[in-house]
């Protein structure tokens, strides 16, 4: 199944096995990147051998640190790391020095996102700084902080703030209003005749044009929101 398969609610977090390259290995994402594409295989010696190689490589900054799939790279390999060696603490310790505890945990939470968001990592609409933020919030936050960051341009900072302010309790939609962003506000194109009925439409209802789709979208994809 892959990350955004057909659950009933919307899925928050990764399903494809730990270390597989879906994204790096999708061409249309990468281009020559994907003849790249390395898998992790946690329960394989060699290859979690070569997953703590590419950890030490990655967190000593000499994996790429200007390469988004090189980076998604060193967050799969944190990933099988972890599950190989059992915890985080067991994983940071077969990497070797120079990397931390904290370190893993980080992108090893990156590698957790679901393949909706890291597709926007691997094209570089999303920084993988910025997708490490996203990744310490759980559930819909996750998705909601992500699309924000698509649709309002927000700073590293900013995720980091509304991340924080999550973490402390507050609601995603509340935490990217401080910000000054409101939660499902997006500008698009639609074509002139599209656009023209959806005017006339809500202009005989009185309504929204953004209520109105909003509600057309529901009716669209409300039960089916892989």
């Amino acid at each position: 199944m892959s990350d955004d398969g057909n659950e009933t609610s919307p899925p928050t977090g990764r399903e494809s096995p730990v270390g597989e390259p879906v994204i790096r290995g999708d061409p249309t994402l990468t281009g020559e990147h994907a003849e790249r594409a390395v898998a992790f295989d946690p329960e394989d010696a060699e290859s979690l051998s070569l997953a703590a190689e590419t950890v030490a490589a990655f967190a000593n900054n000499t994996a790429g640190a200007d390469d988004n799939v090189l980076m998604l790279r060193g967050a799969a390999a944190c990933a099988a790391l972890v599950r190989g060696e059992g915890s985080y603490k067991a994983a940071a310790a077969r990497a070797g020095d120079g990397v931390t505890v904290s370190f893993i945990r980080k992108w090893s939470r990156v590698h957790d996102l679901p393949q909706s968001i890291r597709r926007h990592v691997a094209k570089g609409d999303i920084a993988p700084t910025a997708a490490k933020h996203i990744a310490r919030v759980s559930g819909e936050a996750r998705l909601h902080l992500a699309w924000a960051v698509l649709d309002h341009d927000l700073t590293v900072r900013q995720v980091r703030s509304v991340a924080s302010t999550v973490n402390d309790g507050t609601d995603v939609e509340v935490a990217l209003r401080q910000n000054g962003i409101n939660l499902g506000e997006i500008t698009m194109v639609l074509p002139p005749e599209p656009y023209c009925e959806l005017r006339r439409i809500a202009s005989l209802e009185d309504r929204d044009p953004g209520a109105l789709v909003g509600e057309i979208l529901d009716a669209r994809f409300g039960d089916d929101q892989s």
